[in-house]
C-alpha cells in the first residue's frame, strides 16, 4: 500500500509523527506493509521550524522537497500544486494524507482531488467561522474534496455534519494529544531549554504571535506593547519570534523594543517548547495548535484572538479568548496568575474528555486501510 503524506509546516510535523510511526508498526500486527512517502513543500524552510522537527519527532526524512519557500497565498500555493501533482503522477499513490490547514493542506488535497486519488485529511471539522482566516479558508476546501474525514473532536464531527459531510466522517480523537503523550517524558529528560534561559523554578510566561490578523496590520504594534507590560508588570516572557513575525516587526514597527522582561529568542525545537510550556505559569498565543498543547500540559492560556477553532478548550476553563485589548490581556493574566497562587498548577480539566484516548494515529492508520481495501 501506497500513501503519500503532505506536510510543510510545524503544526503538521507533529500531527505527522505518530500516524508515521503507526504506519511503520502496523505490518508488525498483521496488517499491511505501508510505504509512506511524506512530502515536504518547504511552506516552512527555516531549520528552527523545519530540520529540528523531524529529528526530534523521529520522522522520517521527506522522500521529496519541493522546496516552494514563501510567497503570496496565491503563489505559494500554485508552487505547491504545481510540484504536488508532479509527485502524484509519478508515484501513483493509494492515497493522500493531508494534515491540519496550511496552504501545504489545500494544495494536497486539492492536487490529489483533480487527479481522482483519494484524499484523507486528519484534524477534520474545525471552524473558527472566521472567513478572513486563510486557514479557514483551506480547511473548508480540504474537508469538502477529501474522502475520509478524520475528526478530533466531537465538535468537529458536529460541524461536519451540519456540512452535510457525516459519511465521510470519522470520530478518532487528537493526533496531537498522542503527540504530546509520546513526547513529554522525552522533553523533561532531554531539554535543557529552562537551564539554558534561566527560568528554573522561576515563574515565567511564554509568547508566540505569527498569525496574519495579528502581524499584518496595527494589531501588531498593539500586541507587542501589551506584551511587554505583562513582562514589566506581572512576569517575565520568554517569545519565541517566528520569521515571518520578525520581518513584519522590522517593517511595520520598527521603533519598537523589547521592555524588561521581555525576552526574544529564536524558534526552539519541539522538545524545548514542550518544556517551556509545561513549566510556564501561563502561554500568550494566537497559535491554534500551541492553545491544545497548553491544554494538554494544563497550563493557562490566554489567546490573542477573538475566536478559536478549539472551543472546548474554553469550555473547559483552561483557555481564555481576549483578543488584542492590553487592558484584558494584562486582567486576564492577573487573575490566572492570583489563581496559581492561590490553588496552584492542579488538574481542572481533563484532555481526555475531549480529544480522545490518545490512540487516534492508530485510528487513523486502520481507517486508511479499510478505505483502501474497500
Amino acid at each position: 500500500m501506497r500513501i503519500v503524506s503532505v506536510v510543510g509546516a510545524r503544526p503538521q510535523f507533529v500531527k505527522l509523527a505518530p500516524v508515521s510511526r503507526a504506519m511503520s508498526s502496523v505490518h508488525e500486527h498483521g496488517g499491511p506493509v505501508i510505504e509512506d512517502i511524506i512530502v515536504h513543500t518547504g511552506q516552512h524552510y527555516d531549520p528552527g521550524l523545519s530540520d529540528i522537527f523531524f529529528s526530534e519527532l523521529q520522522i522520517p526524512e521527506p522522500g521529496i522537497e519541493l522546496d516552494i519557500g514563501s510567497g503570496s497565498h496565491g503563489r505559494q500555493t500554485a508552487g505547491m500544486l504545481e510540484g504536488i501533482e508532479r509527485v502524484l503522477l509519478d508515484v501513483g499513490p493509494d492515497m493522500v494524507v493531508v494534515y491540519g490547514d496550511t496552504n501545504s493542506t489545500l494544495a494536497g488535497a486539492l492536487a490529489a482531488a483533480k487527479l481522482r486519488i483519494p484524499i484523507a485529511h486528519v484534524e477534520a471539522g474545525l471552524r473558527s467561522f472566521d472567513r478572513d482566516m486563510p486557514e479557514e479558508v483551506n480547511r473548508i476546501v480540504s474537508d469538502h474534496v477529501a474522502d475520509i474525514l478524520f475528526a478530533p473532536t466531537v465538535t468537529a464531527m458536529e460541524n461536519l455534519a451540519k456540512e452535510n459531510l457525516a459519511e465521510r466522517s470519522v470520530l478518532v480523537g487528537d493526533v496531537m494529544l498522542d503527540a504530546i503523550r509520546f513526547n513529554s517524558n522525552l522533553s523533561a529528560q532531554r531539554s535543557e531549554i529552562l537551564s539554558i534561559l534561566n527560568l528554573e523554578n522561576r515563574p515565567f510566561g511564554v509568547a508566540t504571535l505569527h498569525r496574519a490578523a495579528n502581524t499584518d496590520s496595527d494589531r501588531l504594534l498593539v500586541l507587542l506593547d501589551a506584551l511587554n507590560r505583562v513582562a514589566r508588570d506581572l512576569l517575565p516572557v520568554v517569545f519565541p519570534v517566528h520569521p515571518r513575525t520578525v520581518s513584519r516587526i522590522g517593517t511595520e514597527c520598527p521603533d519598537w523594543q523589547p521592555g524588561p522582561g521581555l525576552s526574544l529568542i529564536d524558534p526552539v525545537g519541539y522538545l524545548d517548547m514542550i518544556r517551556l510550556t509545561d513549566a510556564a505559569s501561563v502561554v500568550l498565543t494566537d497559535s491554534g495548535g500551541l492553545q491544545k498543547e497548553a491544554f494538554f500540559l494544563n497550563t493557562p492560556c490566554v489567546t490573542l484572538r477573538e475566536e478559536t477553532e478549539w472551543p472546548e478548550t474554553v469550555d473547559a476553563g483552561g483557555n481564555v479568548l481576549v483578543g488584542a485589548a492590553p487592558d484584558r490581556i494584562c486582567e486576564v493574566v492577573s487573575q490566572v496568575l492570583g489563581e496559581l497562587r492561590d490553588n496552584g498548577k492542579q488538574p481542572s480539566f481533563s484532555a481526555e474528555q475531549y480529544f480522545g484516548d490518545g490512540n487516534a494515529a492508530g485510528k487513523i492508520v486502520n481507517g486508511i486501510i479499510d478505505f483502501v481495501r474497500r
